[in-house]
């Protein structure tokens, strides 16, 4: 027995590959980087589509989700009414509202609003001031909060200036064509 390793046989591409295809035409597509290979369109669409069934499957699961909170709150009216609970419960439903909201705009627009993602962030925050009690809450606690509004409030402001950059839409080519109109050289 040799001690020599084994090689695999070479293989000799033939000169007209089925379709048609040369091998000069067979080693251009050889050299083709890998992550190219996965760009497909049809691959993305698939995964769009999936994104979509899984906003979809989260939009009726939201839906399921308020009606039972609905039915709590309505059996919990009839029973002594405990109006710190139910005010608690009420807000949930309106959190659960705006991320229906927020689904419902991704779905349309394949995007995620800022402006609802930061109104839900709000509301949550102030839902958990008013369940726990502003005079049972700790002072740093009451301090981290206010900041946290405070800087919701100012990207609430500021992202009513920053230009939507969704469908193609370039703010800068639309600037330099403004300035070009108004401004021509002569």
């Amino acid at each position: 027995m040799s001690s020599q390793p084994l090689s695999p046989p070479m293989i000799s591409p033939p000169a007209q590959v089925q379709g048609g295809m040369s091998d000069h035409d067979a080693a251009a597509m050889s050299t083709v980087p890998w992550h190219q290979v996965f760009r497909k369109p049809q691959i993305v669409q698939s995964l769009e589509a999936v994104q979509d069934l899984i906003a979809v499957s989260l939009c009726m699961g939201l839906f399921c989700v308020m009606l039972l909170q609905l039915r709590a709150i309505f059996a919990s009216l009839l029973s002594t009414p405990q109006f710190h609970a139910i005010t608690a419960d009420i807000l949930f439903i309106l959190i659960l509202v705006e991320l229906f909201r927020l689904l419902i705009i991704y779905l349309q627009e394949q995007r995620v609003s800022i402006g609802v993602s930061v109104e839900i962030a709000i509301v949550s925050v102030l839902r958990e001031v008013i369940v726990n009690g502003v005079l049972e809450t700790a002072w740093q606690q009451m301090i981290a909060v206010c900041l946290f509004l405070a800087t919701a409030a100012l990207l609430l402001v500021v992202r009513v200036w920053l230009p939507p950059t969704f469908e193609g839409v370039d703010p800068e080519a639309q600037v330099s064509a403004r300035i070009r109109r108004d401004h021509p050289r002569d």
